[in-house]
């Protein structure tokens, strides 16, 4: 038996409406997505981190030569 959790609340998948069973299966693909583009601001933060310090080091290492 397959179960969903919705607001703390557990349903029978099989049980679910052919609708209903639509719903969860976007629902499921957008909480995929999401969890995609979460991943890639996590790489794009730690790429603006490292720019920003490659950034400072230059403009540091311009300023004393």
């Amino acid at each position: 038996m397959a179960s969903v959790t919705i607001d703390g609340k557990e349903y029978d998948v099989d049980s679910l409406s052919d609708e209903a069973k639509k719903q969860l299966g976007s629902l499921q693909f957008v909480q995929g997505e999401i969890n995609k583009l979460n991943a890639q601001i996590a790489v794009c933060r730690t790429a603006a981190v490292a720019y920003t310090a490659a950034l400072k080091k230059e403009i540091d290492g311009n300023e004393n030569g």
